[in-house]
């Protein structure tokens, strides 16, 4: 078997990711039969995008997946999830059983032949997902790296071949780069309609899109505003005029965004006091 001819493929889990890899699977000429989906979201979202797989319990999506088994389930539930299709006898020699957890290597699937599937993306559940999936980095781990490289490659995808003791640090920095932008992103336009700007997104959307290509292009060195100068008058104008719920995160990425300028040099240590002082006072009066 390889991911060079079509696959008999299972998917567990019709969640945003799973549906969405399985559509992209039969998009690339492999066959997925059956999926496993709960709840009434997960069914509807199978029948969009898996309209020609067959909704089955998990341990009979197992059986028929002849080549690969999908396994796309929350990180917390994905052990009790393989070990409950082995207890039934659902998972056999020869079947590649491969999960998409980001935190999780190989160690969660046993002495079983299979992989960590990551893609290094977001996903809404919907047909949109597709089109960015051509370019994304997958996170791998496996033993398997000829298997796993053409199956990645099928979904338009680039291996990055993580070791399995790893995983839980390079999904650290997916989920700390991607989910807590979403975070970031939210709070600033809270603080925006605070001052009291109807449309925050006509603000910050070419100003975050420009911060970020700066950053991927620039690291460090793409830092600007007040902590980077050491203004510490502006910055503590900031802390006394926003809302207290929003003074916690501030304090906490301003004192990080202070580290890393002094550290990369754009911010003299002697420049920085003032600064740090009055991060110091406010953290101390800052609710937990």
């Amino acid at each position: 078997m390889s991911a060079s001819s079509p696959l008999t493929v299972g998917v567990v889990g019709a969640g945003r990711v799973g549906a969405v890899l399985g559509a992209a699977l039969n998009a690339a000429g492999h066959h997925v039969v059956a999926a496993a989906a709960v709840s009434t979201a997960s069914r509807s979202r199978a029948a969009r995008l898996l309209p020609g797989a067959a909704i089955l319990p998990a341990d009979e999506v197992a059986r028929a997946a002849d080549d690969l088994l999908l396994l796309a389930v929350p990180d917390d539930a994905l052990a009790g999830v393989v070990s409950g299709l082995a207890a039934t006898g659902a998972l056999r020699p020869g079947q590649v059983v491969a999960h998409t957890s980001g935190a999780h290597g190989l160690a969660v699937l046993g002495d079983r032949r299979g992989m960590a599937l990551h893609p290094a993306m977001t996903f809404t559940g919907t047909a949109l997902d597709l089109e960015r999936l051509p370019g994304i980095a997958w996170g791998v781990t496996t033993a398997d790296r000829v298997f796993a490289a053409r199956l990645v490659a099928d979904l338009g995808g680039v291996p990055e071949w993580v070791a399995e003791d790893a995983r839980p640090v390079y999904h650290a920095a997916l989920a700390h780069g991607a989910n807590h932008l979403v975070t970031l992103i939210n709070e600033a336009a809270d603080l925006l309609r605070a001052a009291g700007i109807e449309e925050p997104s006509r603000i910050l959307s070419p100003l975050l899109h420009a911060a970020l290509d700066n950053a991927l292009r620039l690291g460090d060195a793409a830092l600007t505003g007040p902590v980077s100068r050491g203004d510490a008058g502006t910055v503590g104008k900031h802390l006394d005029g926003m809302p207290a719920e929003a003074v916690p995160a501030y304090l906490a990425l301003a004192r990080r965004t202070a580290d890393r300028a002094i550290a990369s040099g754009r911010l003299r240590p002697q420049d920085a006091a003032l600064l740090l002082d009055v991060l110091s006072r406010a953290a101390v009066g800052s609710p937990s």
